[in-house]
């Protein structure tokens, strides 16, 4: 037995139209969504829907050919911020690379190739190129602008860089890069009454998508584990998520890596503060047209549906699956600690006019109001021996 609820969403009213053909697309998504509901007797976990909305072949946000980055898309990252990110990432990845052995690096989602370039670029300037540059690109439209924007930037080194369809079977000698993908997995919805959770599926009426809520408790054996000990101070009504992929995803990229590291950045918090009783609405997000919102049901296959990761959880099956834990900071302490200030330095000596640019990108890059706090990074691995620079000042790590 479910029940159904009306939706409590805040609309939206100011955002641009989306052309005809973007809009017939979405209404094809739409049927097909509407298709699953009906077959699995009314109602799917919401974890299916984003799964739909986001993947579906031709058609959802992450494979059909909208533009999704920088001004012109639906949001900004920090390789799009600024260079700045890039080249304090590519010094890490130096760093790993003095380890015997270690010389691959492999890019999960690399969104516009702005971050591969500029990686690649700084790692050029310091002699220190790696092997191979891996893509792993599911998007045939991302792929192709990768493509265009390497071969532009970078054409004496496409003999090292490949693209992918899956990650590679034989386990790499390297350095994995995911940059804003944890928080692209699929979630289930959860609300808590009475100290127990139940799971927001999603149904329709004649208006379209609503959620509905399942009667039974939803508790999988691997959330009861870690997540017993705060129900009991989850407030009634208390509404959440949980990331049913995390785990197992986790423990492929340690399948996927041979010696070396996984350098994880991405939108989150340790799991107090996730599953911090005044979160009462959760971290589920929708981004269009650089507007956010907490819709999920309106412009399907044109939006970006994502929710924050608990890193705690990350830490643990990155524990799970062999992993060490190399190192936790949030963003803005990863880049101060990778040289942030030197490298403003060096790039804008010279013009008082350069400087101020890089200031101002570097502020976007660190400040709390800004991308700062709110973005973490993570360093997982094997066999990696040395401290990693990115995380010599203000660790998280006690945090977890």
């Amino acid at each position: 037995m479910i029940k159904a609820e009306n939706s409590d969403i805040s609309p939206i009213h100011d955002w641009p139209e989306a052309d005809a053909y973007a809009l017939a697309q979405s209404s094809q998504l739409v049927e097909l969504i509407r298709d699953e509901i009906t077959l699995a007797g009314g109602a799917i976990g919401f974890d299916r829907f984003m799964e739909m909305a986001l993947y579906q072949p031709g058609l959802g946000y992450y494979s059909a050919g909208s533009r999704k980055f920088g001004i012109t898309g639906d949001f900004t990252t920090a390789p799009e911020t600024s260079s700045l990110f890039s080249i304090c990432l590519a010094r890490q990845c130096e760093q790993i690379f003095q380890v015997e052995g270690v010389s691959t690096l492999l890019e999960l989602g690399a969104g516009t190739g702005i971050m591969a370039c500029d990686i690649l670029d700084e790692l050029g300037r310091r002699q220190a190129l790696p092997s191979q540059y891996l893509i792993l690109e599911t998007s045939a439209d991302l792929r192709q602008r990768q493509q265009q924007l390497l071969q532009q930037r970078h054409p004496k080194l496409l003999n090292r860089l490949v693209w992918l369809d899956e990650l590679p079977s034989v386990p790499i000698e390297g350095v994995i890069l995911a940059n804003e993908v944890l928080d692209a997995l699929p979630v289930h919805r959860l609300r808590y009454r009475k100290h127990v959770a139940h799971e927001l599926l999603v149904g329709t009426d004649d208006a379209g998508f609503i959620w509905r809520e399942s009667e039974a408790g939803f508790m999988p054996e691997q959330m009861l584990q870690t997540y017993g000990e705060l129900v009991g101070e989850l407030p009634d009504g208390y509404v959440t998520e949980y990331n049913s992929m995390l785990s197992p995803f986790i423990e492929t990229l340690s399948t996927t890596l041979g010696n070396g590291a996984i350098l994880l950045t991405d939108y989150g918090y340790p799991r107090r503060e996730y599953y911090h009783p005044q979160r009462t609405q959760g971290t589920l997000a929708c981004y269009y047209r650089h507007r956010q919102h907490d819709n999920p049901f309106i412009q399907i296959g044109l939006q970006d549906i994502t929710a924050s990761i608990d890193f705690t959880q990350v830490a643990e099956a990155a524990h799970a699956s062999g992993l060490e834990i190399y190192g936790f900071n949030t963003q803005a302490g990863f880049l101060v600690s990778s040289g942030l200030e030197k490298i403003i330095s060096e790039l804008g000596a010279g013009s008082d006019q350069a400087m101020l640019r890089y200031s101002q990108q570097a502020g976007k890059l660190i400040l709390p109001g800004e991308m700062g706090e709110t973005f973490k990074v993570m360093a997982v691995g094997k066999n990696i021996r040395v401290p990693l620079m990115g995380f010599s000042f203000g660790s998280h790590l006690h945090r977890l």
